[in-house]
Order: structure tokens, then C-alpha cells, then sequence
């Protein structure tokens, strides 16, 4: 059920992604409790004085419309360690068949 949350989260992410990145911003999903989608803003978006207000109405209303259980979207950074863990996992994961399959590594962090 969790994997169908997250592949929800990621279709809607995915649908306003260009919309940030046509202003030299992107988003990225960390991951998702207790009805809290854990995203990290990036490129320009990260530290501009209009990220709370593009995430509350923009990403989050989006994403409460279309993903039940979403109450909110966090920006903040502020992100529950287990939550973080997972987030790491899977790209741990993803690095590591990159790997395996000969394609140069590309961790999150490297998309700024």
C-alpha cells in the first residue's frame, strides 16, 4: 500500500515539476507518514522567499486533491529519521544497480 502511495505522490510531483523548473527550481520526494508528504526544494527554489507559499498553494493542494490521506506537504526539512532512512535506502538501492548496470552514479544531491 505504500508503494502505491508513493508511485501516487511521484505521478502528482511529476505533474508540477516543470512548472518549478522553468523558474530554475525542482522538487524533491523524500517520502510520506502520518499523511505528510516529505519533499525537499531544490535549485532555485531552495531558500527563496516563495517556497512556503508555492508549496502550500501549489504542491500541497495538488497533492491533497489527488493522493488520499494527504494532509500536508513539509518543505521544511525538518524530516523524521525513519522516514530519512527509507529516503536513503532507496537511493542506496538505485546507486548501486546504476552501478551494476555501468551508468555513472547520480545521487540527489548532484541534480541541483
Amino acid at each position: 500500500m505504500i508503494d502505491d502511495i508513493d508511485k501516487q505522490i511521484e505521478t502528482v510531483l511529476d505533474k508540477v515539476r516543470p512548472f518549478l523548473q522553468r523558474e530554475g527550481g525542482d522538487v524533491t520526494y523524500i517520502g510520506f507518514k502520518d499523511g505528510i508528504v516529505y519533499v525537499r526544494m531544490i535549485g532555485a527554489c531552495e531558500g527563496c522567499i516563495y517556497v512556503d507559499q508555492d508549496i502550500s498553494a501549489g504542491v500541497e493542494i495538488i497533492l491533497m486533491e489527488e493522493v488520499p490521506g494527504v494532509i500536508r506537504c513539509d518543505a521544511s526539512g525538518q524530516v523524521p529519521q525513519d522516514v530519512m532512512n527509507q529516503y536513503l535506502a532507496r537511493h542506496e538501492e538505485a546507486d548501486k544497480l546504476r552501478e551494476k548496470n555501468g551508468a555513472p552514479f547520480s545521487s540527489p544531491e548532484e541534480k541541483k
